[in-house]
């Protein structure tokens, strides 16, 4: 491959970056959706898979051994970094500059905002469940969709954990929606909104961009506990997904129809113009159908290269 090849694949990787990151950072889009629409999600999963943290580990044994140093050398090139510096590069500029575009969104026009968020979650979930209908065929899935719309609701309508930001919970804050992204059909952002972290460490972004670093600790918090999670919690969740994908799946779709209690309750509480209001719904409804619909077409132009 030539270097202007390698240069334009660099930079394709690094747009593509700045699609799931866009994706990431509004709730009820996923930006594992994303990666699979842009035909990188396997690559990408792969990708996490070769982050071996142990060389660090190594590392400090070499002092003792020098033979370390090169199980060392060798553990931290395996990491794919050809392929997911630009990747994550991209998804951080989406984070830095598409945090002052929402942010402006809730403060200035609160009810607009929830309302396309509202749309988000409502067609997100329509779509885990059309995409993944053959599991929902027999009502065994019923009661693990009940019990993850139950905790999704209460956890979303007690206001006094929405009000708490300490380093912890953003760190299992971090943890459980990093996670999320990489797992088409389940928004990270949906998460946090569900956590009542949303606003906070949105607001944390666009200080960053601003260059104020006040609560750069909350940002390293988070950042920590991403890592944590794509290294721990996402194998977690890869083995129910494998062992128990019916119920894990039907657990994720209760938790989203449940949080739509907190853009729905907003709604209901600061009521604006009905039209604007139904048409940020429907804006909403329409960017995952989109998404959907795309996939679609990625799937069976897949399946139709196999046959």
């Amino acid at each position: 491959m030539s270097h202007s090849q390698s240069l334009l694949r660099t930079f394709i990787l690094f747009v593509k970056g700045i699609l799931m990151g866009s994706a990431d950072i509004i709730p009820g889009v996923s930006g594992g959706t994303v990666a699979l629409i842009v035909g990188i999600y396997e690559r990408f999963i792969i990708a996490l898979k070769s982050i071996n943290l142990w060389f660090i580990v190594s590392f400090f044994k070499g002092f003792r051994d020098k033979q370390y140093f090169e199980k060392s050398k060798k553990q931290l090139f395996s990491i794919d970094f050809s392929f997911l510096i630009p990747l994550l590069l991209g998804i951080l500029v989406a984070f830095l500059t598409l945090a002052n575009l929402v942010g402006y969104g809730l403060e200035e026009f609160p009810t607009y905002t929830f309302a396309f968020f509202f749309g988000l979650i409502l067609a997100s979930s329509v779509y885990v469940y059309v995409s993944h209908r053959s599991l929902f065929m027999t009502w065994k899935f019923f009661p693990f969709a009940v019990i993850g719309f139950f905790v999704s609701y209460i956890l979303v309508g007690m206001e006094f954990i929405q009000m708490e930001h300490s380093l912890l919970i953003v760190f299992f804050s971090g943890i459980i929606s990093i996670c999320a992204m990489i797992l088409p059909g389940i928004s990270g952002a949906f998460i946090l909104l569900m956590l009542g972290q949303y606003s906070f460490m949105l607001n944390v972004l666009r200080d960053l961009s601003h260059l104020n670093f006040e609560n750069i600790f909350f940002a390293v918090s988070f950042g920590l506990g991403g890592l944590v999670g794509l290294m721990g919690f996402s194998r977690v969740m890869s083995f129910l997904l494998k062992k128990y994908h019916m119920q894990t799946l039907s657990f994720v779709l209760g938790l989203m129809i449940g949080a739509l209690r907190k853009p729905g309750g907003f709604i209901l509480e600061n009521p604006r113009d009905s039209g604007i209001t139904l048409g940020m719904i429907v804006i909403g409804i329409i960017i995952i159908a989109l998404f959907s619909y795309y996939e679609l077409l990625i799937k069976k132009r897949s399946e139709f290269s196999i046959s």
